[in-house]
């Protein structure tokens, strides 16, 4: 038997636990992977709630791992022990499908995440299908990197897929957690970019992490001022906001993408789509080759996301200080079994 000790949740909305549970045989095509560092996302938090009516409890909960591969199936490929990866919101998929075969593996019909009915990284041990374990880039620090795995790249993915250019004008909206990597990508990219914050205390730092415009999102003269101007808008915020205003600051063929889970409907204007020829979209995280492009540009670049960092052991003090909306602007947990 191959014990591995962790923290779950035996409940919705209940504190993490010392736990330890048998991970059983590795399987052929299986990876293991020590933790040594462990993004928190709000997908953490939402599974811990059972938000979304999919948790299995007791839950080990973490996807934003980095570590040292320990253990490598017969069948797996592309990975050796004693390497640094990382693994994110999927640890598995079929690879047989017409999504994977295409190149989208993360709309398998069948993806298994890596804390849905599956043990996370707040863990001293996790496991994934070698295609899901990402060989991280020696230009990244690899103590912040793990929010690249999740958050980054549901940011990252929609440049790719959507085409964006470095002349397009790009809107974000949400200075948090994913948007202050949107704003980091954005301005890599090229483009330029305008950030939505109804902070005005934020409005220094949306600049500093890389934002050429502050607006308002509560100013119906800013807004206004900006009408009409906007290739796409990225909105990383899961909560409803004013739509059709938000709208309005699309330039024609724009797009507005949204990343954030909101959970109540966003009601359209059917004609303002058409006569503008505008469109509403959204979308996960990314394949893996999206992942694998978006570790070599942060590398490049040198993009990390902003971090605090806590010990796994004050997992429950981590959880709260995020559900205060109180990080800034992700936090990581270090891996203390030993």
């Amino acid at each position: 038997m191959s014990f591995v000790r962790a923290w779950a949740a035996k409940a919705a909305g209940g504190v993490l636990e010392a736990y330890e549970f048998d991970a059983g045989v590795l399987g052929p095509e299986e990876v293991e992977i020590a933790v040594e560092y462990c993004g928190i996302c709000h997908s953490d938090l939402s599974m811990l709630n059972n938000e979304w009516g999919m948790t299995a409890y007791p839950l080990v909960p973490g996807h934003e791992a980095i570590g040292r591969v320990v253990a490598v199936g017969g069948h797996a490929k592309g990975v050796r022990v004693g390497q640094r990866v990382g693994v994110g919101w999927n640890a598995a998929s079929c690879l047989h499908c017409r999504s994977c075969i295409t190149g989208d593996q993360h709309l398998c019909s069948s993806v298994q995440p890596t804390i849905v009915n599956h043990h996370g990284a707040f863990a001293e041990r996790v496991r994934a299908h070698w295609v899901w374990v990402i060989p991280i880039p020696e230009g990244l620090d690899a103590s912040a990197a793990g929010p690249l795995l999740c958050g980054g790249i549901t940011v990252f993915f929609p440049l790719l897929n959507f085409g964006v250019k470095p002349t397009h004008r790009v809107g974000v909206v949400g200075i948090g957690g994913l948007g202050h990597m949107a704003l980091k990508f954005l301005n890599a990219w090229g483009c330029e970019v305008t950030a939505f914050t109804s902070s005005e205390s934020k409005h220094k730092e949306a600049r500093a992490l890389g934002a050429h415009r502050v607006v308002s999102s509560r100013d119906a003269a800013a807004m206004q001022a900006i009408a009409g101007s906007l290739d796409m808008i990225l909105d990383t915020v899961n909560v409803p906001l004013q739509w059709d205003t938000l709208m309005s600051t699309l330039a024609p063929k724009g797009r507005l993408h949204v990343v954030g889970a909101v959970l109540e409907p966003i009601p359209v204007n059917a004609m303002g789509l058409i006569l503008g020829q505008q469109s509403i979209s959204g979308s996960p995280t990314g394949p893996r080759s999206a992942i694998d492009a978006m570790l070599a540009f942060a590398a490049r670049h040198k993009i990390t996301p902003q971090v605090e960092h806590f010990p796994m052991s004050q997992v429950n003090d981590a959880m709260e200080h995020l559900r205060t909306g109180k990080a800034r602007y992700r936090i990581v947990l270090d891996a203390d079994f030993a």
